[in-house]
């Protein structure tokens, strides 16, 4: 799952991932949660059903980052050859186009605004319990 926190293939419109103030094209004055409510932390609200195996936020902002999702994301393909059970590996990813930003500012905004809404981690894994 790419969260990039907006809708970028359709211009650039609030999504259900999109950061409280965040200004899209749907949300010209920033998502007021008081009207449209609260980002989605898809890990979280995943990792209390029983069923997910696997469950981890990766951003890929850097290169360590990037190797770190690489490793998560064959994991979460590996449970699922095995039979584990239902994976899913969240990755934060930038949109510098519909953000408005260089790609470097694009980057640092991943760091600044998206990880304290998004925390990375791994939010459930069943074959370390």
């Amino acid at each position: 799952f790419i969260n990039n926190a907006i809708y970028g293939m359709t211009g650039g419109q609030m999504a259900p991932t999109s950061l409280p103030g965040q200004i899209t094209q749907t949300s010209p004055y920033g998502r007021d949660p008081k009207t449209q409510g609260y980002p989605i932390n898809i890990c979280e609200l995943l990792a209390t059903l029983e069923a997910p195996a696997y469950l981890e936020r990766v951003t890929v902002n850097n290169v360590a980052n990037v190797r770190n999702a690489k490793k998560a994301i064959k994991k979460a393909f590996q449970n699922q050859v095995e039979g584990k059970g239902f994976s899913l590996i969240e990755v934060l990813s930038a949109c510098p186009t519909n953000w408005g930003l260089t790609p470097q500012k694009a980057l640092e905004w991943i760091d600044e605004k998206m990880i304290p809404q998004y925390p990375l981690g791994v939010f459930r894994d069943k074959e370390a319990e």
